[in-house]
């Protein structure tokens, strides 16, 4: 087991750094929207965790790689103090990309030491760690999402390489039945999850249909060549004024260009691929989507239930769910506690996982969660009736 998680912690320190060494050193400070952070700072951030709840916590007399590094890459733990607000983070060039570096490689270090001691490996760090890992997993399809958002709105269009390539969908739309009943929700086994998924409770729900298939891009086409973004009758009205504001047409790093759709996905402006799960979708686009199809988007406990069922890891899928405590939750003392807890209003929950994500960090129980008009993730549609 102590083995299993150091060699976990390894691998993932060193994923993270594998995602960003094809980015130019110009890349790695760019913040061209608030949503999006730099490069530079994940990494750091994701090191500041590590050395904030394990080292600093924990080792007697450590000393940290530079006292300013709390203030510069908090996110957002009160409990620990003041920090740069997200809106600057892309303001920092200052520390250089080669001492962030350093200073992963200084936290690195230290934790194996740390670690090497198995006396030093009571279960309470071990869940530590745990948990450091998990966000850093976290972190790692964040930098995959703000890397894609830097180079997709360059004129340039510059090519990042990685292994995040989608798979077509060439299956007919095929809708599964699942019967109505009382259903178990909830986290139930010894492995990892994150506190929004515990508090095991039971659920009813009424017989539906749900989608065996995410909906392609092939699909969002007619959509969209229908009149989907000039109907306001399709949509929510605070999607209405988003998309209005916002002058939305298509998703995200789509173009119309020479009479064809083209888009960017780190390879260059590509010709949509009519195949490929739609991807880049707001909730707003997602509802207004099902909505014209005569469907709507599951719950998140229908998705739950229907998982075993469905071909799901491509995209993370809106549900109709808003993100809300499961019966029983608690927040964590401290600044662990600000980790999930205090997000739980005006977000929507998104199930399964993504191209992006580290292998083996999901699970049917996962929650993710993002304000309805958030599209820079990779998320998709499914339809449920």
């Amino acid at each position: 087991m102590i083995n299993k998680i150091r060699e976990h912690f390894t691998a993932t320190r060193k994923r993270t750094e594998e995602l960003c060494k094809p980015l130019a050193i110009e890349d790695y400070s760019a913040q061209p929207i608030i949503d999006v952070s730099p490069p530079k700072w994940h990494l750091a951030h994701s090191t500041w965790f590590f050395e904030q709840f394990i080292l600093v916590e924990n080792v007697v007399n450590y000393k940290v790689f530079n006292a300013d590094y709390a203030f510069f890459f908090n996110s957002y733990y009160n409990n620990v103090g003041e920090r740069v607000l997200r809106p600057n983070r892309g303001l920092m060039t200052r520390p250089l990309v080669a001492e962030v570096y350093d200073y992963r490689r200084y936290v690195t270090e230290a934790v194996n030491l740390f670690l090497a001691d198995d006396n030093n490996c009571t279960s309470e760090i071990l869940a530590l760690l745990e948990l450091g890992i998990n966000h850093e997993e976290q972190h790692q399809e964040l930098l995959a999402y703000d890397i894609k958002y830097i180079l997709g709105h360059q004129p340039l269009f510059p090519n990042h390489k990685n292994d995040m390539v989608f798979k077509p969908i060439e299956d007919s739309p095929e809708f599964l039945k699942i019967e109505e009943g009382l259903y178990t929700i909830g986290h139930q086994n010894d492995g990892f999850c994150f506190d929004n998924e515990l508090g095991v409770h039971k659920v009813y729900l009424h017989e539906f249909e749900i989608a065996k298939n995410l909906v392609t891009n092939r699909d969002y086409i007619e959509f969209i060549e229908a009149g989907g973004y000039d109907d306001f009758n399709l949509w929510h009205a605070e999607g209405w004024d988003f998309i209005q504001n916002e002058n939305i047409k298509s998703p995200l790093y789509w173009h119309f260009t020479e009479g064809k759709w083209h888009s960017y996905h780190y390879n260059g402006l590509e010709l949509v691929d009519p195949n490929l799960p739609v991807v880049n979708i707001s909730f707003y686009e997602a509802a207004a989507y099902a909505a014209w199809k005569g469907k709507r988007l599951p719950t998140e406990f229908e998705w739950e239930i229907a998982s075993g069922k469905i071909n799901w890891g491509q995209l993370w899928e809106w549900t109709g769910s808003a993100y809300l405590p499961y019966p029983g939750f608690e927040k964590a003392p401290g600044a662990l506690g600000e980790y999930n807890g205090k997000f739980m209003v005006n977000q929507h929950v998104l199930r399964g996982g993504s191209i992006a994500t580290a292998n083996g960090h999901t699970r049917i129980t996962y929650r993710n969660f993002f304000h309805p008009n958030m599209r820079w993730q990779f998320s998709g549609i499914r339809l449920a009736k």
